[in-house]
């Protein structure tokens, strides 16, 4: 069973050099973030995933790293398994390894490729999956699937972490959460994304309350009595301290439609002095089992009281 104690990541967009991103991770370690993340986007996102980890991981100690998330058809698993495995070795066991499907309409539009329904990019990533653990795994490793082909390949290096490091898989819709409920050892509960775009009506709507609640009902019943060996994650986009929560949640909710109860309490949100915070987190745990926020990197410090206070309890 695992135990939910509260940890903390940061996610990290845009660095301007190797000195900031040095002085960044070394500061979130010592503020006692648990983990450091790194988006895989081709939009607005500067930095390559596994470089920018190997990276943090190389000037410190104890802090994890993983990429939030790595969008799986942007790079073929056998590739993939020897950058995981690489990285996993090279941070002497540190890694946990964010992987999605894909959705960003954007990317897929910049790039030129072709942008699958959601069951045929599921079903692919399920695949890269299996060649995944395979590959990190003991031993020569075949699989012949529908998306991808391997044959009596042996994955090297091999991870630190066995059998692999832990599988961070996120989503908001049924598909997604029931591979996640199966093959994660971490779970993101997001946004239903399938409109491709991160502020649709669609996707603010997913994130309100009740819909978390249907997530989480999904997401045990697909698990059955491996939910419990579940850790369950969210990215809080939207970190705001004030004296003033009322004014800003008011702002919030009549921006996407919805009550101001649902804008404070969504996952996505966190809007109120340090105590009020506090009180949300516990809230959302109780409720939803949450206990490992993700907040973004020009919050580092704002919210580092409130790490300080709650991380490992």
């Amino acid at each position: 069973m695992h135990e939910r104690r509260f940890r903390f990541g940061v996610m990290v967009t845009n660095v301007g050099s190797g000195k900031e991103m040095s002085e960044l991770a070394r500061r979130a370690e010592g503020l006692g973030y648990s983990t450091l993340f790194v988006p895989d986007h081709f939009v607005d996102h500067q930095l390559a995933p596994t470089v920018a980890l190997a990276h943090a991981a190389a000037v410190t100690d104890t802090l994890r790293i993983g990429p939030l998330v790595l969008g799986n058809d942007y790079k073929h698993p056998v590739v993939l398994a020897r950058e995981v495995g690489s990285l996993d070795l090279l941070s002497d066991g540190r890694l946990e390894l964010g992987i999605g499907a894909g959705w960003m309409t954007v990317d897929y539009e910049k790039a030129g490729m072709t942008l699958d329904r959601p069951g045929v990019r599921i079903a692919r990533l399920a695949e890269s999956i299996t060649i995944l653990k395979g590959l990190l795994a003991d031993g020569p490793f075949t699989f012949h699937g529908e998306h991808y082909r391997v044959t009596d390949l042996d994955g090297q290096p091999k991870p630190v972490q066995r059998p692999h490091p832990p599988f961070l898989i996120g989503g908001g819709g049924p598909k997604i959460l029931a591979l996640a409920a199966k093959e994660a050892q971490i779970v993101g509960i997001n946004a239903n994304l399938r409109s491709g775009e991160p502020t649709s009506p669609d996707a603010a709507h997913s994130l309100v309350p009740a819909a978390t609640d249907e997530k989480l009902a999904t997401l045990r019943a697909a698990a059955g009595d491996h939910f419990d060996d579940l850790e369950i994650q969210t990215l809080v986009g939207f970190v705001h301290e004030t004296d003033d929560a009322a004014g800003i949640v008011e702002g919030m909710a009549g921006a996407f439609g919805v009550t101001p109860d649902d804008a404070r309490m969504a996952p996505v949100t966190l809007v109120g002095t340090q105590g009020e915070m506090v009180e949300l987190l516990e809230a959302r745990r109780a409720r939803w089992q949450m206990s490992y926020h993700v907040v973004g990197s020009e919050v580092l410090d704002t919210f580092a009281p409130i790490v300080a206070q709650l991380a490992g309890t």
